[in-house]
């Protein structure tokens, strides 16, 4: 029976064929349309490979256009193979009776399962716990392609990542279905057979439609499955694969922008829309009036990208009065489309243009006054106060780094810094926000670096952004994201899982990269005084998060688990100084003796640990007894003051190197001297010299965590 079984499954085998299955909808949304895509495909391919319907290496390639979601997948069974399976079906207690006839328990589980007592013979007997079990061999048939392809469909469609479902009546009136977009063809071919599947109230076919104007024919007839692609494009004027479409897209963008000696703006994000937008791409140049460029171009390149989908052109980075637009259709004669976009892109230049004119109107101070209207929170009072405890907090920022002078700019920057929120542009466009504000500050005769600094104190935006330019913006930014991070700390308003409504691990990320990046003289418990922050509880939580941040982001950069926790463990106050203490860390560990010093140094913390109260770090000299604990006492003596001065003159590799020294003393005195002598003299004296030793050795990092 089994041979027959695997001849039957060697020729079902031979039945392997491509598989290509399309869904064809109304227009999906734009910027989920990618995800949807590589979701289907993946979620389709895995349900197939997990009832054996085709191979591990089995390839799916997502299709997805505006009005389509299809997969074509390589190397897919007609019938997956059949499985031999061994099932428990209860103890041999319970099945069998004193003669070994079948019970009628088991009887029953038989007949449950399609069986009878003819079986009974065959079954077998397995140990199964503490008991004797029966179990039964049998062949359970692979499922056909269409069985299996109808609840692989049906569990894609229902783990697609969708926006928003909308429900919708199909056509005998009565019914309604829920998907992301109504549904209008259902196709799905396996060679060029068609599969019989249904989903949405629809039943598969080979026929789908092609680009809604310019298809040779309304409705292409697909021969196979592996002609999808290339039917589509000739027949239906449509390019299916997301990644096809965006290449040609991209091409036909440099090549518009190269014709002209300009350069289309660099934005993924854009490009991924655009994609999802188009189903035959068609790259045209237009132009608005050189007027409009007396605009900041951050404003008007942001109401292009945003409110057009269009690409500006630029010329060494500055924006010149033509951009790019990606046509659905290619028309002979393009002038209409072209005008057309030129007509509609005029108003919201004129806009933006009238933002700017009556923005200027009104200087940044003379604005500060309405803050004190804008709530910031309910329990944190106005924007307005908000900005003096900023001020405030810059200001003492800068008289540390740079005196009353930096002091003076910095206070000024922060108060002058949220002003721009009150302005039509910002308020149209709240991208803008600090960005708007240096042009309006600029205009209102500020110095430069106050100017720059209102712009900067947002940085970093997000990950790899780059820092505030000047010190002044270094003030405010840092400022500004601490002083957020206390007043929410301050009112229990902590990030809780994925949730982090007012963005406190970006502050916290950005706090951490200007202290460490720009070496900044400052030290954690200063910072959090200056924010007027009393609440022990409070301080010791915000610090947590800090260093809690921190140690995530060293681990993201390269440095081990073992590094970062032996450096970060300490809870250094000076973060300037955790890429020195890292590098003499790492330094340190590659010597001959770091393992054993870091075992060592562990061992004495342990017993530090157990006893009762604080140990002081002194010695009696006079009360060392064992040649072992005077050559450690000796050891000591030389090579602490070497340490300590390298630490102080912020040599750290040296002050960590110049312990290795320590090894031989020490590991001769863990052999030979009894720690807890029954002289209560000699054991304080010797926990005092461990105390001694300990802090010597954990000056830099906890060298304890090195050894795991």
């Amino acid at each position: 029976m089994s041979s027959s079984h695997e001849l039957f499954n060697q020729e079902a085998t031979k039945m392997n064929k491509n598989l290509l299955l399309e869904l064809f909808v109304e227009e999906l949304p734009p910027k989920a349309l990618k995800k949807l895509g590589e979701a289907f495909a993946a979620n389709l391919a895995t349900s197939l490979k997990s009832q054996g319907l085709c191979a591990a290496d089995s390839i799916a390639t997502p299709y997805a256009s505006p009005r389509r979601l299809a997969t074509h997948v390589t190397c897919v069974a007609a019938k997956a193979a059949d499985k031999q399976v061994q099932q428990k079906l209860m103890p041999v207690a319970v099945a069998l009776d004193a003669n070994g006839n079948a019970t009628p328990a088991l009887l029953k589980k038989l007949a449950a399962l399609g069986a009878d007592a003819a079986v009974v013979p065959s079954l077998k007997r397995q140990p199964d716990g503490k008991a004797e079990a029966l179990f039964l061999d049998s062949m359970v048939p692979g499922a056909t392609l269409a069985e299996g392809l109808q609840a692989a469909l049906e569990a894609a469609l229902a783990a697609l990542p969708i926006p928003k479902v909308m429900s919708y009546q199909l056509a005998d009136g009565w019914s309604s279905v829920n998907f992301v977009r109504p549904a209008h063809r259902l196709l799905a071919l396996h060679g060029n057979d068609v599969v019989d599947v249904d989903v949405l109230g629809l039943q598969a076919g080979r026929e789908t439609q092609g680009h809604r104007f310019e298809a040779a024919n309304p409705i292409v007839a697909i021969r196979d499955a592996d002609s999808y692609a290339q039917q589509l494009e000739s027949e239906g004027a449509v390019i299916a694969g997301f990644a096809a479409r965006r290449a040609e897209i991209e091409k036909q963008l440099k090549a518009a922008a190269a014709k002209e000696g300009l350069q289309p703006i660099d934005d993924d994000a854009l490009l991924d829309e655009v994609t999802a937008l188009v189903e035959r791409p068609n790259v045209l140049t237009c132009a608005f009036e050189e007027e409009f460029l007396d605009v900041p171009q951050e404003c008007l390149i942001l109401t292009m990208k945003a409110n057009q989908k269009y690409f500006p052109l630029l010329r060494d980075s500055r924006l010149t009065n033509k951009f790019l637009v990606v046509s659905n259709i290619r028309p002979a004669d393009a002038s209409a489309v072209i005008g057309g976009n030129e007509r509609v892109v005029r108003p919201r230049l004129a806009d933006a243009k009238f933002f700017f004119d009556q923005d200027r109107k009104k200087s940044l101070m003379d604005r500060i006054p309405g803050l004190a209207k804008v709530v910031y929170h309910n329990k944190l009072g106005s924007q307005g106060e908000r900005v003096e405890r900023v001020a405030a907090l810059a200001r003492a920022i800068g008289h540390k780094l740079g005196g009353e002078a930096l002091a003076g700019q910095a206070g000024r920057a922060a108060v002058l810094a949220k002003a721009d929120l009150l302005t039509d542009m910002v308020g149209e466009f709240p991208e803008l926000q600090g960005i708007m504000g240096r042009y309006y500050a600029l205009h209102d005769g500020e110095p430069v670096d106050i100017a720059d600094a209102i712009e900067d104190h947002y940085k970093p935006r997000f990950a790899g952004d780059e820092l505030p330019r000047g010190d002044v913006g270094l003030c405010v930014a840092l400022a500004d994201k601490l002083q957020t991070l206390a007043d929410m700390f301050g009112i229990g308003q902590l990030p809780t899982g994925d949730k982090d409504p007012f963005a406190l691990r970006r502050h916290a990320f950005g706090m951490i990269r200007m202290l460490i990046e720009r070496d900044l003289p400052l030290d954690l418990p200063g910072l959090f005084a200056a924010t007027k922050l009393t609440d022990a509880k409070v301080i010791g939580q915000l610090s947590e998060f800090i260093y809690e941040r921190l140690a995530g982001s060293l681990r993201e950069q390269g440095y081990s688990a073992l590094e970062v926790d032996a450096v970060v463990g300490l809870r250094p106050q000076r973060l300037g100084d955790i890429p020195k203490r890292l590098a003499a860390v790492r330094a340190f560990a590659a010597l001959p003796e770091a393992a054993s010093l870091a075992a060592a140094n562990k061992r004495v913390g342990n017993i530090l640990k157990k006893v009762a109260g604080a140990v002081a770090a002194q010695v009696d000299a006079g009360l060392l007894r064992e040649a072992a604990e005077v050559a450690l006492h000796g050891a000591l003596g030389n090579a602490k003051p070497q340490a300590d001065a390298a630490f102080e003159r912020g040599d750290y590799t040296a002050s960590l190197q110049a312990l290795a020294a320590l090894k031989g003393p020490v590991d001769a005195f863990f052999d030979d001297v009894m720690v807890n002598a029954e002289d209560p003299a000699l054991r304080a004296n010797r926990l005092g010299l461990l105390a001694t030793l300990h802090q010597a050795m954990n000056r830099v990092a906890d060298l304890s965590r090195l050894s795991g």
